[in-house]
């Protein structure tokens, strides 16, 4: 029987007896490939390892960790790390300045996050749809004080804050009002002011990028449907930029807890920012000032679970919304 009636007679027979084999070309192929991915991720795996788990570990280290002298009155020359638990947590959590000072940096974000969003899609969506030959300028304008260091902001708004050298407070005082920027009721919308100055241009720069992206036909096809532009705006634009709306609160998010440079620059010149003023300026109080890095470690540790905490569930938040919508 020749090996075409075999076929024919019982195709299964003949897959069986003939088995296909893969070429050798191509394993090796798939093989000089999957070593040439692995030079290429292994180099930023062992950055990332080396940047950011080992300092993160290092931090929950310290943060289950005590100090230790020995010698009389624990002035001895030795010291060594005692495991302590949660010790360090507890007095974190226990102190009320560090308490206070989550309150506070909540409070800022609660207030100052939706305005700096709300400021930089209005100012995004004004560029974005204008055409006339200053956007550019305006564009590279309000994106420029993000390219100024938080401390030389702190300096320079300080300038604008302090009595006596502020032409602010010299046009409130010839209006008859009597205004201090760095008083204790005050202080914090001052340094919101800063943070909402600095970012919000950036914040407008990604907003505008994923505009950009958006198709023009949509808005043509809106413009013959008779739609004005806030209707635009407002059904096809806004809706269309929510992924980047969504990643610039998050950001906002995560640089809120981390509030730090603001409030340290200005402390000389404001009484009312004492060394618990923002959780991170409370750390680093603790393990700058008082020696004591592994209560600050502990301190760091909570505020990125907070970070996490506050960052997922914004983003379920969200996307629980959009499943109910959709």
């Amino acid at each position: 029987m020749s090996r075409d009636t075999l076929s024919r007679a019982d195709p299964v027979a003949v897959k069986r007896r003939a088995p296909q084999r893969r070429p050798r070309r191509a394993s090796r192929t798939e093989a000089r490939n999957a070593r040439a991915a692995a030079g290429f991720v292994l180099p930023f795996l062992a950055v990332f390892a080396l940047c950011f788990l080992a300092p993160i570990g290092y931090a929950l280290y310290q943060s289950l960790h005590r100090t230790e002298r020995t010698g009389p009155l624990g002035l001895g020359g030795q010291e060594h790390e005692a495991f302590t638990g949660l010790d360090n947590y507890a007095h974190a959590l226990s102190d009320d300045r560090f308490l206070t000072g989550f309150g506070r940096v909540l409070l800022f974000g609660a207030v100052q996050i939706p305005l700096m969003i709300v400021l930089a899609t209005a100012l995004a969506l004004l560029l974005e749809s204008a055409s006339a030959r200053w956007v550019p300028f305006f564009r590279s304008a309000f994106f420029l004080p993000y390219g100024v260091p938080g401390v030389i902001a702190s300096i320079l708004w300080g300038f604008l804050y302090v009595p006596g050298i502020s032409p602010l407070v010299k046009i409130a005082d010839s209006l008859g009002r009597q205004v201090d920027f760095l008083s204790r009721d005050t202080v914090l919308w001052a340094i919101a002011n800063i943070v909402t100055w600095q970012f919000t241009g950036y914040n407008m720069l990604v907003l505008i990028a994923q505009l950009k992206a958006v198709p023009g036909e949509l808005y043509e096809a809106a413009r013959i449907d008779g739609a004005s532009a806030w209707q635009v705006a407002r059904h096809i634009k806004i809706p269309l930029i929510r992924p980047a709306l969504v990643l610039t609160t998050v950001f906002s998010i995560i640089g809120t807890l981390q509030l730090f440079a603001e409030p340290m620059v200005l402390r000389p010149l404001a009484s009312s920012i004492d060394s618990g003023f923002t959780p991170n300026l409370h750390a680093y109080s603790e393990a700058f000032v008082g020696n004591n890095q592994h209560v600050a470690a502990a301190e760091a540790v909570l505020l990125a679970l907070v970070a996490c905490v506050l960052s997922f569930g914004f983003l379920r938040l969200v996307g629980g919304r959009a499943k109910e919508r959709g």
